[in-house]
């Protein structure tokens, strides 16, 4: 009796050292990091960044939202006609156990009016929503950093009021503001 104990007990570590293996190397769909940039006067919009890890299918990110802020917009700034503009985006792919990022010169986020509250505190909650499981939602805190000066990395000077949202009227402004130049 005791070898066939011996053999069960065996069997069985090495099943639960089998499941834990996998579980470990399941990837998930995850917000890892992230922040946002307060614009550089109160009446211009907050600019957010962030990385989201994917999990084990392709999925698409579909909207970002913010109970503390009165408006939040997926944007990507492009190069066309060799002018940058910037369109809205409705959704942007999460490739399965790759990673979706939005930084400063691609995709980022638009924030509006940011409750006082949340930038004294230093973050915002924020729900990012996803095209898997019933529109998952993963919340993520994203940190406040205050504006810094026009040309340094974080772009948070940038002018998103006389950018082209993907307008017409967006790009005839764009036109004739270079005329002006």
């Amino acid at each position: 009796m005791k070898p066939f104990a011996i053999a069960a007990l065996a069997a069985t570590a090495l099943t639960l050292a089998g499941c834990g293996e996998k579980l470990g190397k399941t990837p998930q769909l995850n917000v890892v990091s992230g922040h946002i940039v307060m614009g550089a006067t109160p009446d211009r919009p907050a600019v957010g960044y962030f990385r989201v890890e994917g999990g084990p299918r392709d999925v698409q990110l579909v909207a970002v939202s913010a109970e503390l802020a009165q408006r939040v917009e997926m944007h990507e700034t492009v190069r066309e006609n060799n002018m940058t503009t910037m369109k809205p985006l409705g959704s942007a792919n999460v490739p399965a156990k790759g990673e979706l990022v939005f930084k400063q010169g691609g995709k980022h986020l638009m924030i509006w009016n940011i409750n006082p509250a949340a930038v004294r505190v230093g973050k915002l909650p924020m729900a990012f929503v996803f095209t898997n499981n019933n529109n998952e939602r993963i919340l993520f805190d994203m940190p406040i950093k205050q504006a810094t000066a026009a040309g340094t990395e974080d772009g948070a000077a940038m002018d998103h009021g006389s950018m082209d949202h993907g307008t017409e009227k967006g790009a005839e402004k764009a036109a004739s503001d270079a005329a002006k130049k």
